[in-house]
């Protein structure tokens, strides 16, 4: 693979970064795992302190943080921006929070006078993180600081378009004073990330990206019997009841599928309203996409990014074109997208049944499904009529009949009145194809530790 810079608005390669040696990976391992001797050891204190340090510079330098992301993968500047922020508050939330998520658990014993056990979260060692390019910061942060907070180390093989992101975010943890060894980019191969996997000094992997590297890795990593944690694909559900406020459940909808270009797993992509709002819903939300704005991402003015590459608009164009070839309905949308940049018309698809094989797949682009439900009960079930299982939305005006349609729906994540959101203090994963674990929060920090029981026990006391 290539690791370059290639502006997906201008289509200029900016940077070429060569791929590592078999040598440098085996050298990042030996340092890594040197570390880890020493970082175990580290103070909650002195571990948070770091943390605190690179969130201080993340907003110090956010201007020149941001640009980057801009640069490499199209993100809107403002988005990027944002990006920033929330990465920072993510390494505070762990300053804040990892030495009490990780104190030692006294657990209740049947016969206290035989003795106490006691469970303890014992960090494992190096954990590999294998990350997508929609969000270049983000999904480092969110297994770094939690990662680092228990104690073990990191090697990162980040996506081959956003290489000068990667390494300013290993720049970044040196300057906050994070000791040689702990945290390393690595622009690796395929083929070196199974050499990693079998090193038995590394214990783990988690990987964000397609359904594709999940199975290949998960498999990887079992064969080596490694713990990992995946997390894929989604096609979240927009279930749109009758009584929703329409005017704001719209605005909802084209913010929630066009935030990052169409470009997240999160994203609200299959749209599901009862039949009695369906064409008015249909109508207001035509118009709100219509006002997107493509275009330069650093102008403030454009509302709508490109897409992170060329191919990836291809793809994008190649999959409304079989979804149509099987009787779908696809009506593009707004102004003319530019002739330069890698932008994608939005297209919104309509008339798409179970038997296309588009009713099950994910658009990684400014594509809305509108799916008719008749009523409350087939929303529900259209909602889980699909492989994946991430995150969904349900809009009513009735707060307490939300809640209850949410429980229904079998995703990691449900909101109600609000499109599936990324906060620092909100647990993040999914099931099914959309993968398993958890990140952020205890659980994504208590992934990739040890939980060990010490059983101190009288030495009078029975078997």
């Amino acid at each position: 693979m290539a690791y370059a810079t290639l502006n997906p608005y201008t289509g200029e390669q900016l940077k070429v970064f060569p791929d590592a040696t078999d040598s440098e990976v085996a050298e990042a391992i030996t340092k890594a795992h040197q570390a880890f001797l020493a970082w175990r050891e580290t103070s909650f204190p002195a571990r948070g302190a770091i943390l605190q340090r690179a969130a201080d510079l993340l907003r110090e330098h956010k201007e020149r943080y941001a640009k980057l992301l801009t640069l490499e993968m199209g993100k809107l500047y403002a988005e990027a921006l944002g990006e920033v922020e929330l990465s920072a508050r993510i390494m505070e939330y762990y300053v804040e929070h990892a030495e009490s998520l990780l104190a030692p658990q006294k657990l209740p014993v049947a016969d206290a006078a035989e003795g106490e056990a006691v469970l303890v979260n014992d960090p494992l060692g190096i954990i590999l993180a294998i990350e997508p390019w929609n969000f270049p910061y983000y999904q480092i942060a969110r297994i770094l600081a939690p990662q680092l907070s228990a104690g073990n180390t990191l090697l990162l093989k980040h996506a081959s378009n956003v290489p000068q992101s990667a390494a300013a975010f290993e720049q970044l943890m040196r300057e906050a004073g994070l000791p040689e060894g702990v945290f390393r980019n690595l622009y690796a191969t395929r083929k070196q990330i199974e050499m990693i996997l079998n090193d038995p000094r590394v214990h783990g992997v988690a990987l964000t990206g397609s359904e594709e590297a999940g199975a290949i890795v998960a498999a990887q990593a079992g064969k080596a019997l490694k713990k990992s944690t995946m997390e894929l694909g989604g096609a979240d559900a927009f279930v749109v009841l009758a009584d929703a406020e329409l005017d704001k459940t719209v605005k909802w909808a084209v913010f929630g599928r066009h935030w990052n270009g169409g470009q997240v797993c999160v994203s609200s992509k299959r749209m599901i309203v009862v039949d009695a709002v369906y064409d008015e819903f249909l109508r207001r939300y035509t118009e709100g996409v219509a006002e997107l704005r493509a275009g330069d991402p650093f102008d403030p003015a454009t509302t709508l990014a490109p897409l992170s590459s060329q191919t990836a608009a291809d793809e994008v164009r190649e999959k409304i074109r079989q979804a149509v070839a099987h009787g779908a309905v696809a009506t593009e949308v707004g102004p003319k997208i530019p002739t330069q940049g890698a932008f994608v018309q939005p297209t919104i698809l309509t008339n798409v049944t179970a038997d296309n094989p588009a009713y099950y797949w994910e658009f990684f682009g400014p594509v809305s499904m509108i799916l008719r439900a008749k009523d409350e009960d087939d929303a529900v079930r259209i909602a889980n009529d699909s492989p994946f299982g991430l995150g969904g939305s349900v809009f009513t005006a009735d707060t307490r009949r939300g809640a209850k349609v949410a429980a229904r729906i079998s995703t990691g994540m449900v909101f109600v009145n609000h499109p599936t959101m990324v906060k620092a203090d909100l647990p993040f994963g999914g099931v099914r194809r959309s993968g398993y674990g958890r990140e952020l929060l205890g659980l994504g920090l208590k992934e990739f530790v040890n939980h060990k029981l010490i059983d101190v026990v009288d030495i009078d006391a029975p078997f």
